[in-house]
C-alpha cells in the first residue's frame, strides 16, 4: 500500500539507496526541484524512474513552477513564465486581457510540465499580501486585492486541469501577513480571526473546489497560538476544513522548513495528527526521509479517498493546443504592460 508521503530525491538521477528506499516505503508521490534538472530528456528519465519506484505510470509528480523567481524549470531550456503579480497589473489596464493572459500562461506551463511527465504543479499562489510583510511571498501574489486573487487564480486553476495537470493553491489558510520567511523562521500573525475571514481566508473560500492545497507555516494566535496551520488540528479542522470549506487533499509545506521545530519525526506526526492528507519532505535528505518514513501512515480511508478525487482530475489534455499560437498571444496581451 502507499503512504502519505511524498519525497524528494538528491540529484539528477536516482541513486542506488534512493531506489530502495522508495521500493520499501512506497510515497504517493515526489517532488523535484532546480537541483534534479538538467535538460528536458534527463528530467523525463528521472520522472520515470521515480514512478518505476512504485510502479504507477500516473504518480504523482510535483514541482513549483510559478512563474517569475518560483521557477524550476529554466531557460535555456524552458521558457521564461511571468510572475503572478504582471497578471495584477495587467488587470488594471484591461480585466480581460488579464483573465484570458493568466489562463494561457497556465495552460502553457501545464504543457511543460506534461511534456517531461510532471502532473501536478504547486500554483496558484492565492495569499493576500499587506504592506510590512516578508517580501517571501511578494509578486508571488496576483495583487493585494482578494477579489482580483480569486478571479485570476480561478482561470490559473482552470487552465491547469484542461493542461492536464493538478493545481495545488498555496499557502492555506493564507500566508500574505507572516512577517518572517518560514523557510527561516515561524511567522505569527496577530490578526483579529474577524479580519482574516474576510480578507486572508476568503480567496481560499472561493476557490475550495481546487483538487489539492498547501499549508502555511503560519501562527495564525486568534485561532491557535501555540501551533502553525500545518500542525494545529484546530486550524485544519475549523478553518480550512469548516470555514473554507475544503475538502481536497491537503498537503502540508515542506516539514525541513525552519518554522517548523522538533524531530522529522516529531513534525510528521503532528502534521498528520492535526489533519494533514500527505506530509512532504523536500530537500532530499535520506536520513531525513528515514525518519519521516518512520511515522508515516499507510495511505487508506479518507486521505485514500480524497487522493482518488484529486486523481480523477487528470484529464489528458486537450486535443490541439497549439502551444506556439498561445505563446505568441500570450506576449500580444502582456504587450499592453511593455
Amino acid at each position: 500500500m502507499r503512504s502519505r508521503a511524498i519525497y524528494g530525491c538528491a540529484g539528477t538521477e536516482l541513486s542506488p539507496d534512493e531506489r530502495s528506499f522508495f521500493k520499501d516505503t512506497q510515497p504517493w508521490g515526489f517532488i523535484v526541484f532546480a537541483r534534479n534538472i538538467l535538460t528536458k530528456p534527463q528530467l523525463t528519465r528521472l520522472v520515470q524512474s521515480l514512478r518505476e519506484t512504485v510502479n504507477d505510470p500516473k504518480a504523482p509528480v510535483l514541482v513549483d513552477q510559478e512563474g517569475g523567481r518560483v521557477a524550476r524549470l529554466r531557460p535555456p531550456q524552458w521558457k521564461s513564465r511571468p510572475a503572478a503579480r504582471l497578471f495584477g497589473e495587467l488587470h488594471e489596464r484591461d480585466a480581460e486581457a488579464a483573465r484570458e493572459a493568466v489562463y494561457l500562461n497556465a495552460r502553457l506551463i501545464a504543457h511543460d510540465l506534461r511534456d517531461v511527465g510532471i502532473n501536478v504543479d504547486c500554483t496558484p499562489v492565492l495569499d493576500v499580501p499587506v504592506e510590512g510583510a516578508s517580501d517571501v511571498i511578494g509578486d508571488r501574489a496576483y495583487a493585494k486585492d482578494p477579489a482580483l486573487i480569486i478571479e485570476l487564480g480561478r482561470h490559473v486553476i482552470e487552465g491547469m486541469l484542461e493542461g492536464g495537470v493538478l493545481p495545488v493553491m498555496k499557502h492555506i489558510p493564507g500566508h500574505g501577513r507572516a512577517t518572517a520567511d518560514s523557510h527561516m523562521a515561524l511567522p505569527r500573525v496577530s490578526t483579529s480571526a474577524e479580519e482574516l475571514s474576510a480578507t486572508d481566508f476568503v480567496t481560499f473560500r472561493s476557490l475550495n473546489h481546487c483538487p489539492l492545497a498547501m499549508t502555511a507555516h503560519v501562527v495564525y494566535e486568534a485561532i491557535d497560538a501555540q501551533r502553525p496551520a500545518t500542525t494545529s488540528p484546530k486550524v485544519i479542522r475549523d478553518v480550512i476544513r469548516g470555514e473554507i470549506g475544503f475538502d481536497g487533499v491537503l498537503l502540508c509545506d515542506d516539514l525541513s522548513m525552519n518554522a517548523l521545530s522538533g524531530a522529522l519525526s516529531v513534525r510528521t506526526k503532528a502534521a498528520l495528527f492535526a489533519g494533514c492528507d500527505i506530509v512532504l519532505h523536500c530537500n532530499g535528505k535520506l536520513e531525513e526521509m528515514r525518519e519521516v518514513a518512520g511515522e508515516v501512515k499507510p495511505l487508506e480511508g479518507v486521505p485514500r479517498k480524497r487522493v482518488e478525487a484529486a486523481m480523477a482530475h487528470l484529464a489528458q489534455e486537450t486535443d490541439g493546443f497549439d502551444a506556439a499560437a498561445a505563446d505568441a498571444h500570450l506576449a500580444e496581451l502582456l504587450g499592453v504592460l511593455a
